[in-house]
């Protein structure tokens, strides 16, 4: 079963590198989300760093929604969609393998360049760790929850603005506790329970978010 989630990841990261478009789509639009709250704002550094912790969480959440309707449409349009739900392979593990891809791919880049751009905002350095620590928790809830969206919204038109209607309220609780994450770093206060609140979220969206998206598809392909 590894080697099936295994060949699942690599061919999506495979078909996403050769057309190139999403991930390169996605970092730079979170790379120019937050470029552009310093001109509209103003320079005032003190402002920034207040402001940076949810300015580059907000950023994430809807550079990771870029991409979200083209998670299943592919598979769907050409017919490996079928296939996959006549293999036995089970729907769920395809499901959670093209999530963990889509992440890869659009997740993990906003994780890395996160602590450049927090400098850019001014964020004190006490919060650059906690930052990564939660965008790497909160990401891949991201990612779950957007594999929900896409699949009720497969083959519909104007998917993307559907999606973003049903997703972005679920989004909410990560923005919540992920910026309280980063604040409590900045402020020298515990972020433990902060943490362990995005991590509970992860590990409740892991079964929930992967029933409901295979659920989903499998009424798209009825």
């Amino acid at each position: 079963m590894i080697m099936v989630c295994i060949k699942i990841i690599l061919r999506d990261l495979r078909l996403a590198l050769k057309q190139g478009v999403d991930a390169f789509m996605v970092l730079m639009f979170f790379l120019i989300t937050i470029t552009l709250f310093p001109l509209g704002v103003g320079p005032e550094s003190n402002l920034l760093a207040r402001m940076s912790p949810g300015v580059i969480w907000v950023a994430a959440l809807l550079s990771t929604m870029l991409s979200l309707d083209r998670l299943f449409q592919h598979d769907y349009e050409d017919g490996s969609l079928e296939l996959m739900l006549l293999s036995p392979i089970p729907l769920e593990v395809v499901v959670l393998s093209k999530v963990f891809a889509h992440w890869l791919l659009t997740g993990l880049p906003l994780v890395v360049v996160s602590p450049l751009l927090a400098v850019f905002l001014n964020m004190p350095n006490s919060g650059l760790g906690v930052l990564t620590l939660s965008l790497l928790l909160g990401t891949p809830v991201a990612s779950l929850i957007g594999a929900v969206g896409g699949a009720l919204t497969l083959g519909a038109r104007r998917g993307g603005v559907l999606i973003s209607l049903l997703v972005l309220p679920l989004y909410i609780p990560l923005l919540i506790f992920g910026v309280a994450a980063v604040d409590a770093g900045i402020g020298e206060l515990p972020v433990r329970p902060h943490l362990l609140i995005l991590a509970a979220l992860l590990a409740a969206a892991l079964p929930m978010a992967t029933w409901a998206s295979t659920a989903a598809l499998r009424q798209s392909c009825e």
